[in-house]
């Protein structure tokens, strides 16, 4: 059975409850894409200091960037019953919102394969926001991150899921 599903109908549950990697094996190869976003709200201060790229450690925006592809990409070495995945296409927008405070990250991950890529795109925008922190801390250490959440998802049986 591929996706045995406990009473739960929780998918990483098998009958007895406990937790066992999903069998991705009897499903279709399609072509899959998961686009994430999250916020990470700091000072007036913070904000123009990343912005005019004044910070002590570096580009803040291209580190983070940087940092969310490389986290796609080692998903499954973070959360333990993804599998490995041949990503063919990983990218980080960090757009300013100076009305709110805050940098506004999304991540796009696209694959070809068996199994979706929601976990690599929510991974992907967690640690770019995580290193937004790390760099910016000394300076602000109030800054929140939040708001992380699915997006869009294609692909698969469960087809297209488009957050209203």
């Amino acid at each position: 059975m591929s996706e045995e599903r406990n009473e739960s109908g929780l998918s990483h549950l098998d009958s007895a409850g406990h937790a066992h990697m999903v069998d991705v094996g009897a499903k279709a190869t399609t072509q899959r894409e998961a686009i994430a976003c999250g916020v990470v709200t700091m000072r007036p201060e913070t904000l123009d200091l990343i912005l005019g790229g004044g910070t002590a450690k570096g580009d803040v925006l291209a580190v983070a960037r940087v940092a969310g592809i490389m986290a796609a990409k080692r998903t499954p070495e973070l959360i333990p019953l993804c599998h490995t995945l041949l990503l063919t296409h990983v990218s980080i927008e960090i757009a300013p919102d100076r009305q709110a405070n805050a940098l506004r990250i999304e991540a796009t991950v696209r694959t070809t394969g068996q199994t979706g890529v929601e976990m690599e795109a929510l991974t992907a925008v967690s640690v770019a926001a995580l290193t937004i922190y790390d760099m910016c801390k000394a300076v602000d250490r109030a800054m929140r991150i939040g708001d992380i959440r699915l997006v869009e998802k294609r692909g698969g049986r469960s087809g297209a899921y488009v957050l209203s």
